[in-house]
């Protein structure tokens, strides 16, 4: 694993670690992992990032993320 993306991750751990519970799902049908940080969520915004990640938020937390070609970010 490359420096950059163990970088990229440890600037997500803080959301993992805010929550005690995370719920995943991936549809290998379509590449995308979804992160679910509270259940049940209701979304009132969200952002896609320049890596195809999209951040969702409810009352301005962040709720979950929706990781597109999820299987592709695997590969060297």
């Amino acid at each position: 694993m490359e420096a950059t993306e163990l970088k990229e991750m440890t600037n997500a751990l803080p959301y993992f670690l805010a929550h005690k519970t995370v719920w995943a799902h991936y549809d290998s049908e379509v590449d995308v992992l979804y992160l679910h940080f509270k259940k049940p969520n209701h979304a009132d915004n969200s952002e896609m990032t320049e890596d195809e990640i999209i951040i969702r938020y409810e009352n301005k937390d962040i709720i979950g993320m929706t990781i597109l070609n999820a299987s592709q970010r695997l590969q060297n």
